[in-house]
């Protein structure tokens, strides 16, 4: 797989900005702060908790401002309105996002987590299968990784998307509703998936393994890319790090991340352990594997347009 090096790096980020290079998009000044969208999963909140990206950006004068989000796809409206510069999320939210606006860009993606999402009922409900899933009520956040995951595995189950109800929930209302027995399932990522497992012990009907790859990626707005080149460079070298400390000792890093992150050390082990670490930059396959989401997404009437995700990817790295 292809890896960032410090070298890449500052080579991507020039590279970044010769790409961004549309006059009409060009703001009159470089920023003086970033602002990061963040959830309660993936790198950037352990990022987050480390203070590592501070300590890069500091030399280049440059401050962070952390905020954080129920799911992605709440994230990157925020990210196309202008409230935040940079975010991470699964697969689907930037589909929905780049359908929205033309500011998005892909900078970096995470390996493929399947383990990391899944379809949940619970501990002792009678579906077994996912073509047990026909004529019940099935709980997501609209347009999240999951969203994407729910309508392959209906798939390779044989069934429609319309053989099932799909209620649209955030992460906390889903749960509640989830152990109220107001939806019949659930699908869910780490850590709220590990949560519902170690807690009230949610049994898992599958993963994504064997039917989506689980992508995490690295978004931004166009705009702040193109004014800020070293702050993405600083950015990708910071979560290079956090990356390669998470993997060489993951006890130590839940930890020290779980009282910063408010989230229970078992729960946050059992995520950590199902993540997959290693940022690089996007390849011809992620950017087709992206594009088949787009497209099944608007098969199915959600997108109000077709897109091309390649738009939203500097030529870095493919």
């Amino acid at each position: 797989m292809t890896r960032f090096t410090r070298r890449s790096v500052l080579a991507g980020a020039a590279g970044l900005a010769a790409s961004l290079s549309a006059p009409a998009l060009r703001p009159a000044l470089a920023a003086g702060e970033v602002r990061v969208g963040f959830q309660k999963y993936g790198t950037l909140v352990l990022l987050k908790g480390r203070g590592i990206l501070e300590k890069k950006l500091e030399p280049l004068g440059v401050t962070v401002k952390w905020a954080e989000f129920a799911a992605g796809p709440q994230m990157l409206e925020a990210l196309n309105a202008g409230a935040i510069d940079i975010g991470q999320t699964g697969e689907a939210p930037p589909i929905f996002a780049q359908a929205a606006s033309e500011n998005l860009i892909y900078f970096a993606n995470e390996p493929p987590a399947p383990k990391g999402e899944a379809i949940l009922v619970p501990k002792d409900s009678p579906i077994q299968t996912v073509a047990d899933l026909k004529g019940r009520t099935v709980g997501l956040n609209k347009g999240s990784n999951v969203h994407f995951l729910l309508v392959k595995a209906l798939e390779k189950a044989g069934l429609a998307y319309t053989d099932i109800t799909v209620k649209f929930l955030p992460p906390a209302d889903a749960r509640a509703a989830f152990e109220k027995g107001a939806i019949d399932a659930w699908a869910i990522w780490d850590p709220f998936q590990a949560a519902a497992e170690v807690a009230i012990k949610a049994r898992t009907l599958t993963t994504a393994e064997g039917i989506v790859p689980n992508y995490q990626f690295y978004l931004g707005s166009r705009k702040f890319a193109e004014a800020n080149p070293k702050v993405i460079g600083q950015l990708i070298e910071a979560i290079r790090e956090t990356d390669d400390w998470i993997q060489k000792d993951p006890a130590a890093a839940v930890a020290e991340l779980a009282p910063s992150t408010g989230i229970p050390a078992p729960v946050l082990a059992v995520a950590v352990a199902r993540q997959s670490f290693g940022v690089a930059p996007l390849t011809e396959k992620v950017v087709a594997d992206q594009q088949l989401v787009a497209d099944t997404f608007f098969a199915l009437g959600l997108l109000p347009k077709k897109i091309t995700v390649a738009d939203a990817v500097p030529r870095i790295g493919l």
